[in-house]
């Protein structure tokens, strides 16, 4: 690499510094008393020096985020993600192709998981982890966990989300489904946004990070309503 090709580098390197510390700003409290070994294991998590940037935290930049508090109800969501091509558009499609989403304990569809879990070698490029291509016998669905499924015409789940609740926001554990072109992704985090709206007990909604994932994930994320933010942690 030439002088000019290092400089054109350290740009770079520094204009997607300047970016990331121009995100908005989001404060996530994570409540111990429901689940405390489990909820404190996560805050570790998220808390723990990034492997990379050792000078940062694990999860706090560019932190794919729904501030659900923007929203006085599900209608106000829906409209902010209908333009073509984005979640309702796709949602719409699913549900009228009899998709229908519903929550689920996993160990009713160990099966029906694990024909999904197996549907396909890679994701986003990366060959599935070997936990998921090795038949599951029980799941731990309890608190802080909560998991939802979409079921097709016929009953047979066809993509499920767990995630955890702990404090004032929920956060994806996993999110699986068969590749089809139904909207059924679409569908299953619309609807799992909207009954958290309804609900009214969470301000955010976590989808991991934009940072490092693969163009098209980011694009599926924004078209969700997902936007990057700064984030900070607190535990009571």
């Amino acid at each position: 690499m030439n002088i000019f090709e290092r400089l054109s580098e350290w740009k770079r390197l520094i204009n997607a510094a300047l970016a990331l510390l121009e995100l908005p700003r989001a404060r996530l409290h994570f409540y111990s008393h429901n689940a405390p070994s489990k909820i404190r294991a996560i805050f570790n998590q998220l808390n723990k020096p990034h492997a990379r940037i050792p000078m940062i935290k694990n999860k706090t930049m560019g932190i794919a985020l729904i501030d659900l508090s923007n929203f006085n109800g599900p209608e106000e969501y829906i409209a902010t993600v209908k333009k073509r091509d984005f979640a309702d558009y796709h949602a719409r499609i699913a549900t009228k192709r009899g998709y229908t989403v519903r929550r689920i304990n996993r160990n009713d569809h160990i099966h029906e998981i694990f024909d999904i879990n197996t549907s396909s070698e890679s994701r986003q490029g990366r060959p599935m982890d070997q936990q998921y291509l090795t038949l599951q016998t029980n799941y731990d669905d309890s608190a802080p966990m909560q998991c939802y499924g979409v079921f097709n015409s016929e009953g047979t789940l066809c993509a499920y989300c767990r995630f955890g609740v702990y404090g004032d926001f929920a956060a994806t554990d996993c999110l699986l489904g068969y590749k089809n072109n139904d909207g059924i992704m679409y569908l299953l985090l619309v609807e799992i946004v909207c009954s958290m709206i309804t609900e009214g007990k969470l301000k955010y909604f976590m989808y991991d990070t934009f940072l490092g994932a693969q163009p098209g994930l980011q694009s599926f994320k924004r078209r969700i309503g997902f936007q990057p933010y700064r984030v900070s942690y607190a535990i009571d």
